[in-house]
């Protein structure tokens, strides 16, 4: 977020993302690495041992895959496969992610990784089973038989899967009688959209709704302005086409024309009262905005108030679509999705509040489960991307967004640490968690404290490591920062040391203006402010070493280090400390969407994403150590949150759809082991 070392959270985007399962994600895929999806990161010879995950392996047994659909004509990102199966003929696997997002299947609770339920315009009570296979970061699902049953047409071309549905029909529309007051905003509205047969839906989150104020007709009297927040667009998309009369009810109409001025000539004429005129009560927005058919597809807009949501279901006989607008659209999931990774989300109660979490239950001590840092970019530090993309790049199954970020250079602000190695250092002794692949965790507050040794046994305090934060000292940059250092402040002194040798001394200049190269085999000393006067003491040809420690030093003993804070619990007990580590005011109070992990008694690892309460914004920083406590947290630390807030698991986001979801600079990445 920008400036986070501020406030942790620099951007206020208020917003109800439905974390129903039912959740679709048309999006999530459009602007990400699809085509990269089975490559690992590349040119990235500044930093190799940092980026050490193994391409994706061979995907034996296989005899055609690819990742990209055609559905109905549309091509889409998607990761499919074919093996033979009996008599000769082939079996067509969907990701389990792209048969959600494209088609609209709801998964039902399942404490078998092997065999998925799910339900798709059927009953709930006699769920179709489906056979699921983990490959590379993906799992799979067998779609053969639902595919047959369903009337679809399947053939490959190349490197896309083509999907051919039945076409279908929207017969109907019909809108819950039960209205509120006009005072009242739109509650529990319940939408039915009868369908012919079944057919693939989606449902997106849209941006705000600026609502346009009409101007009263009496000059005098002040326009009512609203104090609610605004409402927020859903479009629901089904492959179907729906009747004309249909597309006629829900037709935008043009505004108004606007109203005569007599009125206002007639009060000039007469005396005026002291009566203050009351404005008219705002007229609220119809739910429906729009039917409209484009392309073979039927897109139905609505107009959805703040705090509330659409969770959507499907049933049959008659086939049909269920919308619910209301404030909880969270569906409780236990959904066990490979050995030792769980998929889980409910509501948790907090005194009269409803806060919907979602979250990845880990088992690091089985077999073939690790996580690691990723960040964004591919030749060093600095870049953001979306957690989807970064997620695949890395060949990760899940993750969630990590620590803090300048969004305006895009560089990172707090600890990263990967297979022993420093990435970033931390700032302002901010919570972080360590671990190892082992399964085992520490949380704390770090401090990385490096000293720059001359011969004649000066000692220097290098205040901050390949970071974005910046004050007056010294830094340091090492390769892994990027190919090149270019000046953060005026007026830096630069300083160049190979071989543990100080070779050069130059002029920063002006901010932003002359990048400096960094050795590859030795690493650039930044002198700011105050510090500048020390370049008398290092004069070029000075042999130096760097003594390094982490307080505390439990710390050390941990390849892997993610920093961000503040850190909310420590053996069961809330440590919540904001201000003393230095988030602000604002920060500390806000109402936000929150990214949390945490360690449990049973010594599994929880990555949560904590939304808006039912009708209300998200938690603040005490809320979210309570929830966090409430779920049986042993240590837990804060994350980056906000519109960051990001919960990946086999390529799509389980908590909000990516539309919504902010670029990120750095994560925490779960990964399984090829068998």
């Amino acid at each position: 977020m920008p400036n986070c070392f501020q406030s942790g959270i620099g951007e206020r985007r208020f917003f109800r993302a439905t974390v129903s399962p039912m959740l679709l994600t048309l999006l999530c895929l459009t602007t990400t690495c699809a085509t990269n999806a089975q490559e690992s990161p590349k040119n990235v010879q500044s930093i190799p041992s940092l980026i050490s995950q193994s391409p994706a392996p061979p995907l034996t047994g296989v005899a055609s895959s690819g990742n990209q659909i055609s559905l109905n004509g549309r091509t889409l990102p998607g990761t499919w496969l074919q093996r033979p199966g009996k008599a000769g003929q082939v079996t067509t696997h969907l990701s389990d992610g792209v048969f959600r997002q494209l088609i609209g299947v709801n998964f039902l609770n399942s404490s078998n990784s092997a065999r998925q339920p799910i339900q798709w315009f059927s009953s709930v009570t006699k769920p179709l089973v489906l056979t699921t296979r983990l490959l590379g970061a993906y799992r799979y699902l067998d779609i053969s038989n639902f595919a047959q049953t369903s009337g679809w047409e399947i053939r490959t071309n190349g490197n896309t899967l083509i999907i051919a549905t039945p076409k279908a029909q929207i017969r109907n529309i019909i809108q819950s009688q039960e209205r509120p007051e006009a005072s009242a905003p739109l509650q529990q509205t319940r939408l039915l959209v009868d369908l012919d047969r079944p057919t693939p839906w989606q449902v997106v989150q849209g941006s705000i709704i600026k609502k346009i104020e009409t101007p009263p007709s009496d000059p005098d009297t002040p326009t009512p302005k609203s104090t609610a927040p605004p409402n927020r667009e859903w479009r629901i998309t089904l492959d179907g086409i729906a009747d004309p009369v249909l597309i006629e009810r829900y037709t935008p109409q043009p505004p108004a024309a606007p109203p005569t001025l007599l009125p206002n000539l007639l009060k000039q004429l007469l005396p005026v009262t002291p009566t203050q005129p009351i404005p008219p009560a705002p007229t609220p927005e119809p739910l429906i905005q729009e039917v409209e058919v484009v392309k073979n597809q039927t897109i139905i807009s609505l107009s959805v108030p703040f705090g509330l949501s659409p969770q959507v279901n499907t049933v049959t006989n008659p086939n049909r679509l269920i919308i619910d607008i209301r404030p909880d659209p969270l569906e409780e999931r236990d959904i066990t999705w490979a050995p030792g990774l769980r998929w889980r989300q409910h509501y948790v109660n907090l005194g009269t509040e409803r806060f919907p979490v979602v979250w990845l239950e880990v088992n690091p001590r089985k077999f073939g489960l690790t996580l690691k840092p990723m960040w964004a970019s591919l030749d060093g530090l600095a870049g953001i991307a979306p957690l989807i993309q970064t997620a695949q790049r890395y060949l990760a199954v899940g993750g969630i967004n990590g620590g803090y970020f300048n969004r305006n250079n895009k560089l990172p602000l707090g600890a990263i640490r990967r297979d022993g190695r420093w990435l970033s250092g931390p700032i302002l002794n901010r919570g972080a968690i360590a671990w190892n692949d082992s399964g085992q965790f520490y949380f704390g507050r770090l401090t990385l404290e490096e000293t720059l040794i001359t011969a004649n046994n000066q000692r220097l305090p290098i205040l901050f490591l390949n970071s974005g934060y910046v004050q007056s000292g010294i830094a340091r940059y090492t390769p892994a920062w990027g190919a090149t250092y270019t000046p953060l402040t005026d007026n830096e002194i630069i300083l160049l040391v190979q071989k543990d040798q100080i070779t050069q001394q130059l002029t920063g200049g002006k901010v932003g203006e002359t990048a400096v190269p960094i050795p590859q085999d030795g690493y650039l000393l930044t002198l700011r402010a105050n510090a500048v006067t020390a370049a008398s003491q290092l004069p070029i040809g000075t042999t130096v070493s760097i003594s390094s420690s982490t307080a505390p030093t439990d710390f050390s003993r941990y390849p892997h280090i993610i920093g961000a804070g503040p850190l909310l619990i420590q053996n069961r007990q809330i440590v919540l400390d904001a201000k003393g580590e230095k988030f602000s005011n604002a920060f500390i109070a806000e109402k936000a969407i929150r990214s949390g992990i945490c360690t449990t008694p049973t010594g599994t690892l929880m990555i949560t994403a904590v939304h808006n309460r039912a009708g209300g914004y998200g938690p603040n920083l005490a809320e979210h150590a309570q929830l966090m406590q409430q779920m049986g947290c042993v240590d837990a630390l804060n994350l980056d949150g906000g519109s960051s807030t990001s919960l990946y698991l086999g390529g799509q986001l389980l908590d909000r759809s990516p539309s919504t979801a902010a670029r990120v600079h750095n994560g925490i990445g779960i990964f399984l082991k090829p068998r």
